[in-house]
């Protein structure tokens, strides 16, 4: 996809090369908070990601301008697709610092991504997202929340393969 015609311009922060991906288990830490995560999706719908619990969550930060974001995109709607009917749900965050980037690109996904793959997709430059998980100096960062709201997994770069092995073990 060519966003570049559409002035989409690259974000400041560090992209992952290619083939670098890497997980980490996050110890259940009990002074730490559980993710928090709301604010409105792009179609103006109000989100709270503790409205999912019961579910397995990947949170997924990610940004227009982010080629090794952008390539992965198809990867992550076919997957999501692939656990539709399951207690699973996928959470895109923008972090593009223009929300007419990201509808420029949501424009485009309307018209050639069936509904099945579509996902829960926020902006986290709305003035009523909020997030207790920082700021990501590297796209894309996820995060795997587990069905009780717990983070047991980070990741920094590509999304692992073994990261849908770990979904299917905690669905």
């Amino acid at each position: 996809m060519a966003l570049l015609g559409l002035g989409i311009a690259a974000p400041a922060l560090a992209q992952t090369a290619p083939t670098a991906s890497k997980a980490e288990r996050v110890a259940a830490a009990p002074a730490s908070a559980p993710p928090q995560i709301e604010g409105k999706t792009v179609e103006g719908t109000p989100f709270r990601l503790s409205s999912l619990k019961g579910k397995v969550v990947l949170v997924l930060y990610w940004s227009t301008g982010c080629a090794v974001c952008r390539d992965k995109m198809p990867e992550l709607r076919t997957n999501y697709e692939g656990w539709a009917g399951k207690p699973f749900e996928l959470v895109a965050v923008s972090t593009d610092a223009r929300m007419k980037d990201l509808l420029d690109y949501e424009n485009i996904i309307s018209r050639t991504v069936p509904t099945r793959q579509r996902f829960v997709q926020l902006w986290a430059g709305d003035s009523s997202y909020r997030d207790n998980l920082g700021q990501h100096a590297q796209l894309p960062a996820g995060y795997l929340v587990d069905k009780s709201g717990k983070i047991v997994e980070r990741y920094v770069g590509r999304i692992p393969p073994e990261a849908w092995d770990r979904i299917a073990d905690l669905l």
